[in-house]
């Protein structure tokens, strides 16, 4: 199904990408006005604590930032009721191998893939970055012959680190971890332990004040790749909630940053006013 927002971002619905635990999955594609061709992309990936949501929670993103040029996808992934660690980031990396496997079509430069996400999507996203292209990460999803290198990251109010028996949405944790217990299954799949040098440019969206996911998460991934020399920054929003950007002042705020950080890094050609 195709539907056109006012200022013509076309949206596509329900687009198959690839195969997860014997069924479908899916992502909303959204192209910027004009149809350009070449153009940079982003993933987004929706958060609900790796248990709930869908993919249309980043609906808005995937306007806003798609009239700026930037050809979004927002995907689904199996959730923790269905498929745990680390069934979720190879769904993820099936949907960025599609993109890239699927470029012409797109209308996307398969150099240029950015992935985004909100709380567990954040903790996904830069999973995604950090193990880019490392075998025992990758699944059997999507297109083998196409990589998954990602040019940036966005990441709003991630988890960083996970540990076992730790006090940070324990039951989330360890409904998503599954059987998965050991100390060298939470670090892998903790983000913090990819912080090297080689790690995208990554852009850390917090509030200082979060309940569910404290601050130290981003600061702490945030320190700890700028201390391994990978190009990293950070946004501390004063005393508002954990997902600060169901507040559409907020969320206009959230993207008109992401946009001027990735026009740093993979600048789109095509841009029009928000």
């Amino acid at each position: 199904m195709e539907t056109e927002s006012k200022k013509k971002v076309l949206l596509r619905e329900d687009v198959v990408f690839g195969t997860g635990g014997g069924r479908d999955l899916k992502c909303d594609v959204f192209t910027p006005p004009n149809n350009p061709q070449n153009a940079p992309a982003i993933l987004l990936i929706h958060g609900g604590a790796w248990k709930y949501g869908d993919r249309k929670q980043l609906r808005g993103y995937g306007f806003l930032i798609g009239r700026q040029g930037y050809v979004c996808v927002a995907t689904e992934y199996r959730l923790s009721e269905e498929a745990q660690w680390p069934a979720p980031l190879h769904d993820i990396k099936a949907a960025l191998r599609w993109m890239r496997a699927n470029a012409g079509e797109l209308g996307i430069d398969p150099k240029r893939i950015a992935v985004s996400g909100n709380s567990s999507g954040g903790h996904l996203a830069l999973l995604a970055a950090g193990t880019q292209n490392r075998k025992e990460f990758e699944g059997n999803g999507g297109n083998p012959s196409a990589d998954t290198d990602v040019s940036a990251v966005i990441s709003f109010y991630a988890p960083t680190e996970l540990t076992p028996k730790g006090p940070m949405l324990r039951q989330f944790v360890d409904e998503f971890m599954g059987g998965a217990t050991s100390d060298a299954d939470y670090a892998a799949a903790s983000p913090l332990s990819y912080a090297t040098s080689d790690f995208p440019p990554t852009l850390f969206l917090q509030s200082n004040k979060d309940e569910m996911v404290p601050r130290n998460q981003s600061t702490m991934m945030c320190d700890a790749l700028v201390k391994a020399g990978a190009p990293a920054e950070m946004h501390l929003f004063d005393h508002a909630p954990h997902d600060f950007d169901t507040d559409p002042v907020l969320a206009r705020h959230s993207v008109a940053m992401v946009i001027t950080f990735l026009q740093r890094y993979m600048p789109a050609t095509e841009t029009s006013n928000q």
